[in-house]
C-alpha cells in the first residue's frame, strides 16, 4: 500500500518521500513503483513523457527524521498493529512540523485510539487507501470528534487531488468499507468450507451477478489472508460473532498460504 499511495501521490505533482525500515525495501519499492509506471504506459493508462517527471519527486529513506522533516501530509501505511502504529505516530509527531497533517491508512482499528496518545490528536485522521491504489478510486476520510473541519477539508482536497473520490465516516469499528467487505468475504469462506461452490465460482457469482469487479475469496488474496485475519479479529472483538473468522482463514494463515504475495491463498498465482 505505502509504495501505490507514493506512486499516485507523486505522479499528481507532490514531492514524494518513501520511508521504510531497510534499504533493501525502500529500493524494491521505487522499483515496483518504476515498472509499475512502466505497465501503465504499455497499458495506455500513463503517458509516456510521465515516467520521468514521477520518478524525479520521488525519494528514498529510512529515515523517519529526513522523511517527516519537512512534511505537510504524511501517510501512515505500516502493518496493522495498534502498538506499532501509535509508537510510530508518537516518533512522527516529534520529528514533523507541528502543522503537518497525519494520517493513517489503517483499514479498521480506531483512528480515536490511534490518536489518543498525541499532544494534539485532532492532527491525526483516517485516508484509507484500497488496493491497487493506483487503479482504485475510492479513499474513506476517517475522522473522530477531536479532527478539526480544516483537517478533513484537507484530507479531501488531497484526495481529489490525487484522482480519487473522498467519501467521510465516522471513526466506529471497521468503518464502511472494510464493516461491508470483511462481512462478505467471511460468509464467501463459510460457504467455501460448507461446500456450496468452488472458489472461482462463488467469485463468479458476484462478479456476474452484482457487478463486483473481483470475487471476495479472489479480493482476499490480493489484500491478504494475514491482514484479512487480523481485521476480522478485530471486528469480532468490537461487533460479535458475524466477524468471527472461519476456520479455513486461521488454517490457510498458519500454513502460510497468505494469497497473491505468497503465491497461494484461494488460488494459486
Amino acid at each position: 500500500m505505502g509504495h501505490g499511495i507514493a506512486q499516485v501521490a507523486a505522479r499528481a505533482g507532490f514531492r514524494t518521500v518513501l520511508c521504510d525500515v531497510a534499504d533493501e525495501l525502500v529500493a524494491a519499492a521505487l522499483e515496483r513503483i518504476r515498472a509499475g509506471l512502466e505497465k501503465g504506459v504499455e497499458r495506455g493508462k500513463v503517458e509516456a513523457d510521465e515516467v520521468v517527471p514521477t520518478l524525479a519527486r520521488l525519494e528514498a529513506t529510512t529515515s523517519i527524521a529526513v522523511a517527516a522533516a519537512a512534511a505537510d501530509l504524511i501517510i501512515e501505511a505500516i502493518p496493522e498493529d495498534m502498538a506499532l502504529k501509535r509508537d510510530l505516530f508518537a516518533r512522527l509527531e516529534t520529528a514533523a512540523p507541528p502543522a503537518a497533517l497525519l494520517a493513517t491508512n489503517t483499514s479498521s482499528l480506531s483512528v480515536a485510539a490511534l490518536a489518543a496518545a498525541l499532544a494534539d490528536p485532532g492532527r491525526l485522521l483516517g485516508m484509507h487507501f484500497f488496493n491497487p491504489v493506483h487503479a482504485m478510486k475510492l479513499v474513506e476520510i476517517v475522522t473522530h470528534e477531536a479532527n478539526p473541519a480544516a483537517a478533513v477539508e484537507t484530507a479531501v482536497a488531497v484526495a481529489g487531488r490525487l484522482g480519487k473520490t473522498a467519501i467521510v465516516v465516522r471513526d466506529v469499528p471497521g468503518f464502511a468499507t472494510s464493516r461491508l467487505g470483511v462481512l462478505l468475504g467471511l460468509e464467501a469462506m463459510r460457504m467455501l468450507e460448507q461446500g456450496v461452490a468452488s472458489a472461482r465460482d462463488i467469485d463468479t457469482a458476484l462478479v456476474l451477478g452484482y457487478r463486483h469487479p473481483m470475487g471476495p475469496l479472489e479480493l482476499t488474496d490480493l489484500v491478504g489472508l494475514d491482514v484479512r485475519l487480523a481485521i476480522a479479529e478485530y471486528l469480532h472483538g468490537e461487533l460479535g460473532e458475524a466477524f468471527c473468522p472461519p476456520e479455513i482463514l486461521r488454517r490457510l494463515v498458519g500454513e502460510g498460504k497468505l494469497g497473491k504475495k505468497s503465491g497461494e491463498g484461494f488460488y494459486k498465482w
